[in-house]
C-alpha cells in the first residue's frame, strides 16, 4: 500500500513524484514505469528546447508555467552540472502577413512577462548574417537547449533521493478497484493515483471513467542533423508559426553538444509507439488511430488533410531542407544528412469537436488525477506544472 501512486517515468511523472514528496515528506510515493529506464519515450526524445513562453495566450496554462519553468529548469541544470546552451532564438517572417503574427507573438510575450527584442532585417544581418527575414524578426534571449535524457535521469535521481520508490519494468495493466491496479509486477494499492502515462494516459483515464471525451493521436517527429555544425548555426531559428495548430513548423535547433538540427516533422503515426518500421506494431491501435485519421482526413478538420500530405513530404531530405532554406541567407545545408532518433508527440484529440487540444488538460475523478494533455512545452514547464497539479490534489 502506498499513499500516492504515479504512473509514468517521464519528465511530468518524475516531477509530480518530487512535488508530492516535497509537500508530503512523510507520505509513501511509488512511481511505476513500464520501460527499463526513465525517459525512453517523449521526455527523452524531444528537442531539448527550453521555450520562453511567448507563443501562448495569457489565459492558458502553458503561458502560466512556461516562463517560470524555463527559469526553474535552467536553475536545475546549473545545480546538477548539466549542459545548458543559452543561445536564444530568432523568429523570422517571410511576408507582411507573417509580420502581423510576429506582432501577436510580441503582445503575448508582453502579457506573459517574457522578454523579447525586435531586430530589424539590417540588425539581424549584422548579428546573424546567415538568417533571413522580411522586415523584422523577434529575438528571444531566454530560449535555451538541454540534453533531455540527462535532465530526465537527473530528476529520477532527485526523486529517489527524496524517498520516491521507482519501479522500472513495471507496466500498468488494468484497474482492479477504486484503490488497486494490476501491474506487470503485481497488484498495487494506493490512496491517490496520478496518471502521467503520456501516450497511454487516455487509456488509463478511461479505466477510471475519466477523460472519455478525448483520445490520443500520435504524431512522429524526426530531425536532420549536422553533428559538427558545419553550417555555422549560432542560435535557434524558427519560422512564424500557424497559431491555429500546435506545431511550430520546420526550424533550426542548436543542441547542447552543438549539433545542428533541421525539423521536426509532425507526421501522423499509425500506432502509439510507431517509431521505426513495424517496431512495437499494435494492430488494434492501428485500426483505432487510422479510423480517427480517416475521419479527420475526409472532413479536413483543422486542415488535417493538408497537414498530413505536407508532413509526409518531409520524409524527403531535399524537401525538408528546402523549407529550412527559406529561413536563411547563405547557410549551407549539405551537411544535414543524418536522421535523428524519432519521437512521438502524444497529442490529445477531442472526440466530439474533432479538434486538437492545444493547452494542458488535467482531470480528476474520485481519488485519481489524470494528465491527459502534456505536449510541448511540457518539458520546459514540468517543474511548476507538477507543483500546480499536486496543489490541486
Amino acid at each position: 500500500m502506498c499513499d500516492y501512486l504515479v504512473i509514468g517515468g517521464g519528465i511530468i511523472g518524475l516531477n509530480i513524484a518530487i512535488a508530492l514528496k516535497e509537500k508530503f515528506p512523510h507520505a509513501s510515493v511509488v512511481l511505476i514505469e513500464k520501460e527499463p529506464q526513465v525517459g525512453l519515450h517523449s521526455s527523452g526524445r524531444n528537442s531539448g528546447v527550453l521555450h520562453a513562453g511567448f507563443y501562448y495566450t495569457a489565459d492558458s496554462l502553458k503561458a502560466r508555467f512556461t516562463r517560470e519553468g524555463n527559469a526553474a529548469m535552467k536553475d536545475f541544470c546549473r545545480e546538477n552540472n548539466l549542459p545548458l546552451n543559452e543561445a536564444g532564438k530568432v523568429v523570422v517572417s517571410a511576408n507582411a502577413r507573417e509580420e502581423e503574427t510576429l506582432e501577436t507573438l510580441m503582445a503575448r510575450g508582453s502579457a506573459n512577462g517574457v522578454a523579447l527584442q525586435w531586430l530589424s532585417a539590417k540588425a539581424l544581418e549584422v548579428r546573424y548574417p546567415n538568417i533571413a527575414t522580411y522586415r523584422r524578426a523577434l529575438f528571444s534571449p531566454s530560449t535555451a537547449t538541454v540534453d533531455p535524457r540527462q535532465v530526465t535521469e537527473a530528476f529520477a535521481k532527485r526523486a529517489e533521493k527524496l524517498g520516491v520508490e521507482i519501479r522500472l519494468g513495471c507496466r500498468y495493466e488494468r484497474r482492479i478497484d477504486a484503490n488497486t491496479i494490476q501491474s506487470s509486477c503485481g497488484a498495487v494499492h494506493f490512496g491517490h493515483l496520478v496518471n502521467a502515462a503520456g501516450l497511454y494516459a487516455d487509456r488509463i483515464a478511461h479505466d477510471f471513467s475519466c477523460g472519455e471525451a478525448y483520445t490520443i493521436l500520435p504524431f512522429k517527429g524526426i530531425y536532420l542533423k549536422d553533428r559538427e555544425n558545419r553550417s555555422g548555426l549560432k542560435t535557434n531559428i524558427y519560422p512564424v508559426p500557424n497559431l491555429a495548430n500546435p506545431f511550430l513548423g520546420v526550424h533550426f535547433t542548436l543542441a547542447v553538444d552543438h549539433t545542428a538540427k533541421i525539423g521536426p516533422t509532425a507526421i501522423p503515426a499509425f500506432w502509439r509507439e510507431n517509431y521505426r518500421g513495424v517496431e512495437n506494431f499494435n494492430a488494434k491501435e492501428m485500426l483505432q488511430i487510422l479510423g480517427w485519421e480517416a475521419k479527420l482526413f475526409a472532413l479536413n478538420r483543422f486542415g488535417f488533410r493538408t497537414l498530413a500530405i505536407e508532413e509526409m513530404r518531409k520524409y524527403s531530405r531535399s524537401y525538408l531542407t528546402s523549407l529550412a532554406r527559406k529561413l536563411t541567407r547563405s547557410m549551407p545545408l549539405e551537411p544535414y544528412r543524418t536522421w535523428s532518433t524519432p519521437g512521438i508527440r502524444a497529442q490529445l484529440l477531442h472526440r466530439h469537436t474533432l479538434e486538437l487540444v492545444q493547452d494542458f488538460v488535467v482531470e480528476h475523478h474520485d481519488n485519481t488525477t489524470h494528465i491527459l494533455n502534456a505536449v510541448s512545452p511540457a518539458f520546459t514547464a514540468s517543474i511548476p506544472f507538477a507543483r500546480w497539479v499536486v496543489e490541486r490534489l
